[in-house]
């Protein structure tokens, strides 16, 4: 079995025009809800072998704030083809990822995030997946398993929804588990 993770980038700043888009960091909600990604992952243990991360600061930052909950520590590649990619071209580099990789993460941006896992899940809880329909909201995670022995197998329809939450939802479930 495969498992493939897809973390948008946390929420970004747009307080300075000056940026170009690639530029942009994290703003203040961002900084605070990567690394309660980061725990969620964490206590799940869904530690990937192998991320892929867009190059752009958000996509960065956001690996960065999440990567401490990784143990151990995966491999990292930035890929300049990852920055606003579009689903097509997130798959076929998926399709080129070792065999030996079990767990592989991406960490990028929308649409593309949402449309390619939209297109990749074929079965899964349905109320998650009409979720994941409406809105990927930053700083999402959606977390497909596949029943394939390579990464060149995978095809649309083929994975199943394991996990679709977002910061905002696991501060919910705290508040409620709280009271």
């Amino acid at each position: 079995m495969l498992t493939l993770s897809l973390l948008r980038h946390a929420k970004s700043s747009w307080s300075d025009a000056r940026l170009k888009d690639f530029d942009r960091p994290l703003n203040e909600r961002g900084l605070k809800a990567a690394p309660r990604m980061g725990t969620f992952l964490a206590r799940r243990r869904l530690t990937p072998g192998l991320v892929l991360c867009s190059p752009a600061v958000r996509a960065r930052q956001t690996l960065k704030l999440v990567r401490p909950a990784f143990k151990p520590g995966p491999d990292i590649v930035y890929e300049a083809a990852l920055y606003l990619a579009a689903p097509r071209a997130m798959l076929k580099r998926i399709r080129e990822v070792g065999a030996d990789v079990r767990h592989l993460m991406l960490v990028g941006h929308n649409p593309g995030l949402q449309e390619l896992a939209l297109e990749l899940a074929g079965s899964g809880p349905t109320k998650e997946l009409e979720a994941l329909a409406q809105k990927l909201p930053t700083a999402a995670l959606v977390v497909l398993s596949f029943e394939a022995e390579s990464w060149a197998r995978v095809k649309p329809g083929a994975g199943r929804l394991e996990v679709f939450t977002s910061p905002k939802q696991l501060e919910e479930e705290e508040m409620e588990r709280s009271q």
